[in-house]
């Protein structure tokens, strides 16, 4: 086999063929994608929090399939899903221009050579789920920011937990806890929103939250409630006491309508009563 092939055979990722022209300042640039098959992705364990965890190929080594999810602009840095990217509202326009600047200090305060004109790495995966996530505030309610934005935190945050793996001394699992934190609270506002009719859901074709499989309303409701229980406030027992009961009851949801979907993915139905018994025990002992 030739250099040059053998090359080729280790790619991980590919450009574009066709250019994307960013909406905000009309820059063209191609996206870069993640090859599939070839035994490039080995998938491992899925975690509670619905991340599913890849295997080292002994051959392309670590693979991040999230670090190519969100689509960037090189020049502006304006950054949303490869969905809703060419599709940013444009009354939004003229502030997602004026935060520039700021958007990209913020990053660079994190990373400060990050670089959205090269290959990505897994400093810039998180950047660009960081930026989507900013981004997504310049959205109409008709695209579902709130959740996506949720989203997006929390992907943002599984990108630290492996940069902190990488990086054990670097601070990186304080971002990945300040992130889900973030994505807690964005993940209920987004439930409210929804039962309130402020922001419906319809805008959201994948509720992810990973990029393998959807788990679709259920899901969310699922992620509502677990990170209510991991990263929810502590300091005020009557407050953490009503908020894991109304969490409890959101599972509770899940159970029934499990039992009218034979259609609903079996892990999440598992996770959901793990979920559920952990929440019956804090309340046990609280009570006690």
């Amino acid at each position: 086999m030739s250099k040059a092939h053998e090359e080729r055979e280790l790619k991980v990722t590919f450009y574009s063929k066709d250019p994307l022209r960013c909406p905000v300042c009309e820059t063209s640039f191609y996206r870069e994608e993640l090859l599939s098959g070839g035994g490039r992705l080995i998938a491992g364990a899925l975690t509670d929090e619905l991340h599913r965890l890849y295997e080292p190929s002994a051959k392309f080594g670590d693979i991040h399939p999230l670090v190519y999810g969100a689509t960037v602009c090189p020049s502006c840095w304006f950054a949303s899903s490869e969905q809703d990217f060419p599709n940013v509202p444009e009354q939004s326009k003229e502030g997602i221009i004026a935060d520039k600047d700021a958007r990209i200090k913020e990053v660079q305060s994190v990373f400060p050579s990050v670089d959205f004109s090269s290959p990505r790495a897994l400093p810039e995966g998180a950047a660009a789920h960081f930026l989507a996530l900013r981004c997504y505030s310049f959205y109409t309610k008709e695209f579902s920011p709130t959740l996506k934005q949720g989203i997006e935190a929390l992907r943002s945050a599984w990108l630290f937990d492996e940069l902190h793996k990488k990086y054990p001394r670097e601070n990186y699992d304080w971002l990945s806890l300040l992130f889900k934190r973030k994505a807690r609270f964005l993940y209920k506002e987004s439930i409210l929103r929804e039962q309130s009719g402020k922001e419906p859901l319809s805008g959201i074709r994948n509720f992810g939250p990973d990029a393998d499989k959807n788990y679709a309303y259920e899901g969310a409701l699922y992620l509502t409630a677990l990170l209510e229980m991991k990263y929810g406030q502590r300091e005020d027992p009557e407050r953490r006491i009503e908020a894991i009961g109304e969490a409890k009851r959101t599972i509770a949801k899940i159970f029934g309508l499990g039992k009218s979907s034979k259609a609903k993915p079996g892990p999440l139905l598992e996770k959901a009563r793990d979920l559920y018994d952990a929440m019956n025990r804090e309340l046990n002992e609280t009570d006690d």
